[in-house]
């Protein structure tokens, strides 16, 4: 517990919660949107990038850690924001099971 005010501190940066929201395109099937969840405070850290050739152009990837306090509702499939970045959540865990920090294993989209 010693180091968690410490970790508190470093959650400097303002994210939003973004969750899918379908919506039916009239032709039967469904077009998929985000809204906004909530606003929170969060750490940014990059972990690693790649570039690949993809049907015959680079693409790269870059993945963070971004860790914040902890929330029930964060999982696969929802992502944050933050300004015009995009996160998509890879996965979401409580690192000591104390319900305390949540941190999440994210890739940049570029929209």
């Amino acid at each position: 517990m010693a180091g968690e005010p410490s970790a508190i501190g470093r959650m400097r940066r303002r994210l939003v919660l973004e969750a899918p929201v379908g919506s039916a395109d009239g032709l039967g099937g469904e077009t998929q949107s985000f809204e906004a969840v909530a606003a929170l405070w969060a750490q940014v850290e990059w972990t690693s990038g790649t570039e690949a050739w993809r049907q015959g152009r680079p693409e790269q990837s870059r993945n963070y850690r971004i860790t914040m306090r902890w929330r029930g509702d964060v999982d696969a499939g929802r992502r944050l924001r933050d300004g015009d970045r995009l996160f998509d959540i890879r996965s979401a865990a409580d690192p000591d099971g104390a319900r305390r920090r949540l941190v999440c294993l994210v890739e940049e989209v570029t929209p």
